[in-house]
């Protein structure tokens, strides 16, 4: 437990961030299967215009240091490889 009022606060904050991040990576999981429930359906225009969506959010968690730069990478070919056989 923290014993001063700088830990306290820092102990909050954490908290909080650590909720938006979570906020966050939820909402990057559900854009990432809006792209893969249209590549199943096979309406590649919708598939696209939802990667769109999938790689603003992954270039976000990059820069908010929510998830690593070779996580991001990796989504992305393995989302426009799946796009890019239908």
């Amino acid at each position: 437990m923290a014993n001063n009022k700088q830990q306290k606060k820092r102990n909050t904050q954490n908290q909080k961030k650590r909720l938006m991040n979570a906020s966050f990576r939820s909402s990057l999981k559900t854009a990432i299967k809006k792209v893969e429930t249209a590549i199943n359906s096979g309406e590649k225009d919708k598939a696209t215009e939802a990667l769109n969506n999938a790689y603003k959010k992954l270039d976000i968690s990059v820069s908010k240091g929510i998830h690593h730069k070779n996580y991001a990478d990796r989504q992305k070919a393995r989302l426009s490889r799946k796009i890019n056989n239908l």
